[in-house]
Protein backbone atom coordinates (compact mmCIF):
# COMPACT_ATOMS: atom_id res chain seq x y z
CA UNK A 1 0.00 0.00 0.00
CA UNK A 2 1.40 3.42 -0.97
CA UNK A 3 0.90 6.45 1.11
CA UNK A 4 -2.22 8.75 -0.10
CA UNK A 5 -0.36 11.82 1.75
CA UNK A 6 1.52 14.07 -1.04
CA UNK A 7 3.16 17.40 1.01
CA UNK A 8 3.66 20.41 -1.14
CA UNK A 9 6.81 21.68 0.41
CA UNK A 10 10.23 23.77 -0.78
CA UNK A 11 9.76 27.34 -1.53
CA UNK A 12 6.17 28.13 -0.33
CA UNK A 13 4.36 30.52 2.47
CA UNK A 14 2.50 27.46 3.34
CA UNK A 15 3.42 23.83 3.56
CA UNK A 16 0.39 21.86 2.54
CA UNK A 17 -0.49 18.37 2.51
CA UNK A 18 -2.77 16.63 -0.03
CA UNK A 19 -5.11 13.95 0.61
CA UNK A 20 -6.15 12.51 -2.98
CA UNK A 21 -8.69 9.59 -1.22
CA UNK A 22 -11.22 13.19 -0.46
CA UNK A 23 -11.19 14.33 -3.78
CA UNK A 24 -14.19 12.06 -4.95
CA UNK A 25 -16.28 14.46 -3.02
CA UNK A 26 -15.08 17.97 -4.30
CA UNK A 27 -16.61 19.73 -6.64
CA UNK A 28 -14.08 20.64 -8.82
CA UNK A 29 -12.98 17.70 -9.83
CA UNK A 30 -12.75 16.65 -13.36
CA UNK A 31 -14.37 13.49 -15.58
CA UNK A 32 -10.86 12.26 -17.19
CA UNK A 33 -13.16 9.94 -19.65
CA UNK A 34 -14.62 13.50 -21.39
CA UNK A 35 -11.79 16.14 -19.97
CA UNK A 36 -8.87 15.66 -22.86
CA UNK A 37 -11.84 14.83 -26.19
CA UNK A 38 -14.70 17.56 -25.14
CA UNK A 39 -13.46 21.65 -25.99
CA UNK A 40 -12.39 23.63 -23.04
CA UNK A 41 -14.45 26.90 -23.40
CA UNK A 42 -12.32 29.84 -22.62
CA UNK A 43 -13.85 32.10 -20.45
CA UNK A 44 -14.10 35.83 -21.37
CA UNK A 45 -12.45 37.86 -18.86
CA UNK A 46 -14.11 41.19 -20.16
CA UNK A 47 -17.49 39.34 -19.97
CA UNK A 48 -16.88 38.03 -16.49
CA UNK A 49 -16.01 41.08 -15.13
CA UNK A 50 -19.33 42.61 -16.77
CA UNK A 51 -21.39 39.63 -15.39
CA UNK A 52 -19.95 39.84 -11.97
CA UNK A 53 -20.59 43.53 -11.39
CA UNK A 54 -23.64 42.83 -12.64
CA UNK A 55 -23.90 40.34 -9.67
CA UNK A 56 -22.65 42.84 -7.27
CA UNK A 57 -24.76 45.46 -8.21
CA UNK A 58 -27.87 43.68 -7.81
CA UNK A 59 -26.87 42.37 -4.34
CA UNK A 60 -26.50 45.77 -2.93
CA UNK A 61 -30.03 46.70 -4.45
CA UNK A 62 -31.53 43.39 -3.85
CA UNK A 63 -29.98 42.01 -0.95
CA UNK A 64 -27.67 38.79 -1.19
CA UNK A 65 -29.15 35.17 -2.15
CA UNK A 66 -29.35 32.71 0.38
CA UNK A 67 -27.37 29.71 0.53
CA UNK A 68 -29.20 26.35 -0.97
CA UNK A 69 -31.67 24.25 1.58
CA UNK A 70 -31.04 20.56 2.20
CA UNK A 71 -33.82 20.46 -0.52
CA UNK A 72 -32.00 22.11 -3.31
CA UNK A 73 -28.55 21.08 -2.54
CA UNK A 74 -26.36 19.42 -5.14
CA UNK A 75 -26.30 15.47 -5.04
CA UNK A 76 -23.64 13.35 -5.41
CA UNK A 77 -24.00 11.09 -8.54
CA UNK A 78 -23.32 7.95 -6.27
CA UNK A 79 -22.93 5.09 -9.33
CA UNK A 80 -20.24 8.22 -11.56
CA UNK A 81 -18.11 7.90 -7.89
CA UNK A 82 -18.07 4.10 -7.90
CA UNK A 83 -17.39 3.81 -11.63
CA UNK A 84 -15.31 6.79 -12.70
CA UNK A 85 -12.00 8.25 -13.73
CA UNK A 86 -11.42 11.69 -12.07
CA UNK A 87 -8.68 14.06 -11.56
CA UNK A 88 -8.21 17.29 -10.17
CA UNK A 89 -5.97 20.69 -10.84
CA UNK A 90 -2.96 20.94 -9.34
CA UNK A 91 -3.55 25.42 -9.64
CA UNK A 92 -5.42 25.68 -6.42
CA UNK A 93 -3.12 23.82 -4.44
CA UNK A 94 -0.12 25.73 -5.17
CA UNK A 95 -1.82 28.87 -4.82
CA UNK A 96 -3.00 28.17 -1.43
CA UNK A 97 0.72 26.93 -0.70
CA UNK A 98 1.84 30.43 -1.65
CA UNK A 99 4.75 29.59 -3.90
CA UNK A 100 7.92 32.09 -2.91
CA UNK A 101 8.42 35.09 -5.84
CA UNK A 102 11.77 33.65 -6.37
CA UNK A 103 10.83 30.30 -6.88
CA UNK A 104 11.14 29.04 -10.47
CA UNK A 105 10.39 25.30 -10.85
CA UNK A 106 7.74 22.73 -9.18
CA UNK A 107 9.50 19.20 -8.84
CA UNK A 108 7.58 16.27 -8.43
CA UNK A 109 9.21 13.41 -6.18
CA UNK A 110 8.70 9.91 -7.34
CA UNK A 111 9.88 6.52 -6.03
CA UNK A 112 12.89 5.54 -6.53
CA UNK A 113 14.25 8.85 -6.43
CA UNK A 114 13.32 9.83 -10.01
CA UNK A 115 12.02 13.70 -9.95
CA UNK A 116 10.51 15.51 -12.67
CA UNK A 117 10.72 19.44 -13.05
CA UNK A 118 8.97 21.72 -14.45
CA UNK A 119 8.58 25.47 -14.73
CA UNK A 120 5.84 27.05 -12.11
CA UNK A 121 4.14 28.58 -15.26
CA UNK A 122 3.63 25.13 -16.58
CA UNK A 123 2.99 22.57 -13.78
CA UNK A 124 0.19 25.07 -12.76
CA UNK A 125 -1.71 24.24 -15.68
CA UNK A 126 -1.62 20.20 -14.58
CA UNK A 127 -4.14 17.57 -13.37
CA UNK A 128 -3.61 15.49 -10.70
CA UNK A 129 -5.62 12.20 -11.74
CA UNK A 130 -6.74 10.44 -8.52
CA UNK A 131 -8.88 7.26 -9.63
CA UNK A 132 -9.27 4.92 -12.53
CA UNK A 133 -12.90 3.32 -12.62
CA UNK A 134 -13.76 4.23 -9.45
CA UNK A 135 -10.64 3.08 -7.52
CA UNK A 136 -7.57 4.88 -6.25
CA UNK A 137 -4.50 4.47 -7.58
CA UNK A 138 -3.06 2.48 -4.78
CA UNK A 139 -0.71 0.69 -6.53
CA UNK A 140 1.61 3.17 -8.09
CA UNK A 141 -0.53 6.30 -6.78
CA UNK A 142 -1.46 7.66 -4.79
CA UNK A 143 -1.87 9.85 -7.78
CA UNK A 144 -0.65 10.17 -11.90
CA UNK A 145 0.61 13.72 -12.96
CA UNK A 146 -1.01 14.64 -16.17
CA UNK A 147 -0.23 17.47 -18.72
CA UNK A 148 -2.92 19.73 -19.71
CA UNK A 149 -2.70 19.11 -23.02
CA UNK A 150 -3.56 14.97 -22.36
CA UNK A 151 -0.35 14.35 -24.43
CA UNK A 152 1.18 12.09 -21.39
CA UNK A 153 -1.76 10.24 -20.87
CA UNK A 154 -0.95 6.56 -21.88
CA UNK A 155 2.65 7.61 -19.57
CA UNK A 156 1.66 9.85 -16.63
CA UNK A 157 4.41 10.83 -13.97
CA UNK A 158 3.33 7.67 -11.37
CA UNK A 159 4.54 7.04 -8.01
CA UNK A 160 4.20 10.87 -6.71
CA UNK A 161 5.43 11.18 -3.29
CA UNK A 162 5.82 14.70 -2.22
CA UNK A 163 5.37 18.20 -5.01
CA UNK A 164 8.50 20.16 -4.42
CA UNK A 165 8.96 24.47 -5.07
CA UNK A 166 12.26 25.25 -5.75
Amino acid sequence: MVETIIPIKGAVKFQLTLDPTVWIFDDRKLDLTTYFVTEKATEDNEKYLREMGAHWSREIMEGAVFPPTLKTERKFDRKGMLTGTFGIEIKPFLNNAEISADAKEVVFECANDEEHAFPIEEAQNFILKFSQDGKPLSEDGPVYVLFADGSNLENPIKFVRSIRIQ
